[in-house]
């Protein structure tokens, strides 16, 4: 019997009836997204990730779906709600952590950051070429010494004549090593300010190095960047981007879609379990038959049907523009925890099996940790919560 059978089909997981609720335009995008995982991302991205290899075949085929713009409203993005957009992060998720990253960071960061806090110009001239696929974006705001305490970053723009000068350096920048267009974060060296900047392809001075060694998300490039001496004209600074707060309001959206990339994280390692438990046979009968597996399973489900709620709920939040920083950053801690459960159970349910690629979870037991990690640490996010609700800060 092949135990790979059934093994990312998405099934049994809508358990109180939420698809039920979805209209028919967040429908089509769900099934869309699907078949693009089921049927081009499962069968090969195993090997993309064993050899850390960006799978631009898949970022080819995906440009046709018409599913990057997370929501923004014209400019060549597809017509999309916050339901719409947490499906497609949540179906490509449970596809392949880095693919799904790859399309948060060109969309949820860079497109967004465009969208929200560009001139007019700047968005016509990047925001169609870039839901297509055409021109790949990136977000620069981590530094080799500054991550969870990125408020403090170092990198600065200092204005000479019509222009900025960039110098610094950043780490962790997805898509930084093949972007037309990098927003970066630096300092205003004249009002103590934090600015964004956009950083064409082929700057001088901008030197991006991919991060290797990494056991997570291997299918999507990070890097190292030096900021030296780059010099961008002024209109190509942001704006509408004058104080770190600017910054928050990107991210603030940003960590509401990690809660449903988790989700399809956990999705994916529930549904490799399930599957296993029914094909797999020890003792005389499948593993589906004993009682202990039977209540990891349950409680698995459970762990996914919460995650489902809280993600319906901040996209229905979003849609009303009541969607804080708070509670999405609630959502996120949420999500990122029980997926990790969630996969950490669906690898032990696998026994030996578990540990191999071909089974799926490990891999999403490896690219959780991503996940949980960007965009803002559980403890950060812990803190963030604590301090609106009790109205006392414990970040010092």
């Amino acid at each position: 019997m092949n135990l790979q059978v059934g093994i990312g089909d998405a099934l049994g997981t809508d358990y109180f009836f939420l698809r039920e609720q979805l209209t028919e335009r967040q429908l089509d995008y769900l099934i869309r997204t699907r078949q693009f995982v089921d049927g081009e991302v499962l069968p090969v991205i195993n090997g993309y990730w064993e050899r850390a290899e960006f799978p631009w075949p898949l970022v080819q085929k995906m440009a046709g779906l018409g599913i990057v713009g997370d929501g923004i409203e014209g400019y060549g993005c597809p017509p999309m709600d916050p339901l719409s957009a947490g499906l497609i992060h949540m179906e490509l998720h449970r596809g392949d952590g880095s693919l799904g990253t790859f399309l948060a960071v060109q969309a949820g960061l860079a497109m967004q950051t465009i969208a929200m806090l560009g001139s007019e110009e700047q968005k016509l001239r990047w925001l169609p070429p870039m839901a297509r696929l055409d021109a790949i974006g990136a977000f620069a705001l981590t530094e080799p010494e500054h991550g969870s305490d990125s408020v403090a970053l170092e990198s600065v723009a200092r204005p000479d004549g019509a222009s900025y000068v960039l110098d610094g350096a950043k780490r962790w920048i997805g898509n930084g090593s093949i972007a037309d267009v990098v927003v970066v974060w630096a300092r205003d060296t004249t009002t103590g300010k934090v600015g964004g900047f956009l950083v064409e392809k082929g700057t001088p001075g901008y030197r991006a190095r991919v991060i290797e060694g990494k056991a997570s998300m291997r299918a999507v490039w990070q890097t190292e960047i030096d900021l030296d001496g780059v010099r961008v004209p002024a209109e190509n600074r942001l704006p509408g981007a004058n104080a770190f707060a600017d910054c928050a309001r990107v991210l603030a959206g940003t960590r509401g879609a990690c809660a449903w990339m988790a989700l399809g994280h956990a999705v994916a390692g529930f549904d490799a379990a399930m599957s296993y438990a029914r094909r797999r046979t020890q003792f005389g009968k499948p593993l589906a038959g004993f009682q202990i597996v039977q209540q990891r399973l349950v409680r698995m489900l459970a762990d996914v049907t919460a995650m489902q709620l809280y993600c319906m709920q901040i996209a229905r939040l979003a849609e009303a523009g009541r969607l804080t920083s708070t509670l999405a950053g609630l959502a996120k801690m949420h999500n990122t925890s029980k997926a990790r459960h969630v996969l950490a159970e669906a690898r032990d349910l696998l026994g030996g099996n578990g540990i191999l690629l071909d089974f799926h979870a490990i891999r999403h037991m490896a690219d959780i940790e991503s996940l949980h990690t960007f965009e803002g640490t559980e403890t950060i996010q812990t803190l963030i919560v604590g301090r609106d609700i009790t109205g006392i800060s414990a970040f010092t």
